[in-house]
């Protein structure tokens, strides 16, 4: 059968790439074209586009960006209809992928959308659109399915795909060595993904190095960005930079400063204490005060439904508190609370198995 998937994110490409790998093992002649990246691409079929041209982020920095978000839509629905794919499968990427949902509906091409459109944030009403436009939704956060049933919709709670790459992942004994780090404590920085986020979270990481002599810092670099762009943060500083090894940099660290998002959760699977961190664009962020209506950012806190990380947003994301808070967690009394939190995390979380659960669903929708 033939399989349309849009991933907009490095997240989403993660994610992409292991759904396709179990809906190969499902599906002996599936056959893929896909708007995603280099792990997508890596499992085969044909890449149309690079989630490094779409992905922007802020409210501000869309609207700023809206030519080339609809040239990129329109590209994306001239190749589905082109293609005429069994199923699009859409991950995460809401902005984007519900209006590509909405398109396939109208062209009577099954919808299936893989980790849910995190409506329960804001706006919960879009559920109401979700419901028409598509067929089948896979969550991966435990409390959407009660969220969900609330509006009466029925979902699928699939577990994490993070929980599928963490269990199939196989440290690296000479992750120092190779990366010429030494033997003190590692401080990892997770600054996400994305130009702007980067732009705005690294200085801020790099600013609390000083303070912390007995601790090595280490950039988990997004693979989409060369040395030199990192280089001009670090400067000086006596800060290592690794490309497409963060789970083994999250195996050896101590600690952690993390962009909001994905990243605070995986950092928590590997049960790695964190300080979590965003800063958006000013008007960004007036807007998302204003319409956001959930008490948390970060993935941990969210799913426990209760402060577990520390999150320091916009003003309170500085290098004195970024400071204080790490200090808490590298040497301070909030190190063991926090480790002890994330047992209850990982009881919510479930098992592993998110990929091959959604590809047999999947499957069997189509059949």
């Amino acid at each position: 059968m033939k399989y349309y998937l849009v991933a907009g994110e490095a997240s989403g490409d993660l994610h992409g790439a292991n759904l396709m790998k179990a809906l190969k093992a499902e599906d002996a002649n599936a056959e893929f074209r896909y708007f995603g990246g280099d792990k997508m691409q890596a499992q085969g079929g044909d890449l149309v586009k690079h989630y490094a041209d779409m992905a922007f982020m802020g409210f501000t920095e869309v609207v700023l960006n809206l030519r080339t978000i609809f040239k990129n839509l329109r590209a994306c629905k001239d190749d589905v209809l082109a293609y005429q794919p069994d199923v699009i499968i859409l991950i995460d990427f809401p902005g984007f992928n519900l209006k590509i949902a909405e398109f396939a509906k109208f062209n009577n091409i099954k919808v299936c959308y893989y980790i849910s459109p995190k409506v329960w944030a804001w706006n919960q009403k879009r559920v109401l659109k979700i419901k028409k436009i598509v067929d089948h939704l896979f969550c991966i956060l435990p409390f959407e399915v009660d969220f969900y049933k609330t509006w009466g919709m029925k979902v699928d709670y699939v577990g994490n795909p993070l929980l599928d790459e963490i269990a199939v992942f196989k440290a690296n004994t000479g992750f120092r060595i190779e990366n010429k780090l030494s033997d003190k404590p590692i401080v990892a920085l997770l600054p996400g993904s994305r130009k702007q986020e980067i732009d705005r979270l690294l200085p801020v990481m790099l600013g609390v190095t000083a303070n912390f002599p007995e601790h090595q810092f280490v950039i988990a670099a997004a693979p989409t960005f060369g040395a030199n762009y990192y280089q001009q943060f670090i400067g000086n500083k006596n800060v290592m930079l690794v490309f497409n090894q963060t789970y083994n940099l999250l195996h050896e660290a101590y600690a952690a400063v993390v962009a909001s998002g994905t990243a605070t959760l995986e950092t928590a699977l590997f049960n790695v204490p964190q300080v979590v961190v965003y800063k958006g664009g000013t008007i960004s962020i007036a807007i998302a005060r204003l319409l956001v209506k959930i008490r948390f950012i970060s993935l941990v806190n969210l799913i426990v439904d209760r402060k577990i990380v520390t999150e320091l947003i916009q003003e309170d994301c500085s290098v004195q508190k970024v400071t204080e808070e790490l200090q808490q967690i590298t040497s301070g009394t909030g190190r063991q609370q926090m480790l002890e939190d994330y047992k209850q995390l990982h009881e919510l979380m479930g098992d592993a198995g998110a990929s091959e659960r959604t590809a047999k669903l999947i499957v069997q929708s189509i059949k």
